[in-house]
C-alpha cells in the first residue's frame, strides 16, 4: 500500500505541479497580507480536493453516460497530459494552463481561489483523467480510499507550497522553478506515454 501511495502521489504531483503555479499565484496576489495568503491558499487546496475527489468517485459514471470507454479516456487523457508535460519542458506552463485573457480577468477578481487557481491551474483535464483512470485500474475499496487520501495529501502540499510561495520564490527564483518544472515535464510526458500505449493496447486486444 505504501508503494501505491508513493506511485499515485508522484504521478499526481508531477501532473499538478504546484511549484509551477507559484509565479502565477504571486502575480495574482501582489497585495495580499500573510493572513490573506494563508486563507487563499487554504481555499485553493479545499477546492482542489473537492474537484478531484468528485471526478475520482463519479467520473466513471460521467463516462458511461456519454458512452466513452476507459481506454478512450486513457488515450485522450494521455494526449492532454503529454501536452502539459511538453509545455513544462519548454517553459510554457502558465500559458498552457491559464491563458493571458484568463489571467488578465483574474486580476480584477476579489477571489481567485476557485478560478483560475483551483481550476484550471491545478485541477485540470490532465489530473482529472489521471484519477478517473486510476479509479478503474484499482478496484478494491482500500485502494480507492488510499488514492482519495493521496488527493487530500496533495491538497495539503498545495496549501503549504502556496502559503510559502514568496519564500520559495526567493529561494528558487525563476530559474530554479523553471528547472524543476522541466524535470517534472519529462516525468509527466513519460506518464502520458504509458497511458496512451496502455489505452491503445487494450483497445486493440479488445
Amino acid at each position: 500500500m505504501i508503494d501505491l501511495f508513493i506511485l499515485v502521489f508522484a504521478s499526481l504531483f508531477s501532473v499538478v505541479n504546484p511549484l509551477g503555479a507559484i509565479p502565477v499565484y504571486l502575480a495574482l496576489t501582489p497585495d495580499y497580507t500573510r493572513s490573506e495568503r494563508s486563507k487563499s491558499a487554504l481555499m485553493i487546496a479545499i477546492y482542489f480536493i473537492i474537484i478531484l475527489l468528485s471526478f475520482f468517485f463519479f467520473g466513471s459514471y460521467i463516462l458511461s453516460f456519454f458512452g466513452i470507454s476507459i481506454n478512450s479516456l486513457r488515450i485522450a487523457g494521455g494526449l492532454v497530459i503529454f501536452n502539459s508535460g511538453f509545455a513544462l519542458l519548454n517553459g510554457k506552463f502558465e500559458r498552457n494552463r491559464v491563458g493571458k485573457k484568463v489571467t488578465t480577468e483574474a486580476m480584477t477578481k476579489e477571489d481567485i481561489s476557485f478560478a483560475p487557481m483551483a481550476m484550471p491551474m491545478l485541477s485540470g483535464p490532465g489530473s482529472i483523467s489521471l484519477l478517473i483512470s486510476l479509479y478503474s485500474q484499482y478496484e478494491t475499496v482500500d485502494q480507492r480510499v488510499l488514492i482519495a487520501g493521496v488527493v487530500v495529501f496533495t491538497g495539503l502540499v498545495i496549501f503549504l507550497v502556496l502559503k510559502g510561495a514568496p519564500i520559495l520564490f526567493r529561494i528558487l527564483g525563476h530559474g530554479g522553478l523553471r528547472a524543476i518544472s522541466r524535470i517534472m515535464g519529462f516525468i509527466v510526458m513519460a506518464i502520458a506515454v504509458e497511458y496512451i500505449v496502455g489505452g491503445i493496447v487494450n483497445l486493440v486486444n479488445g
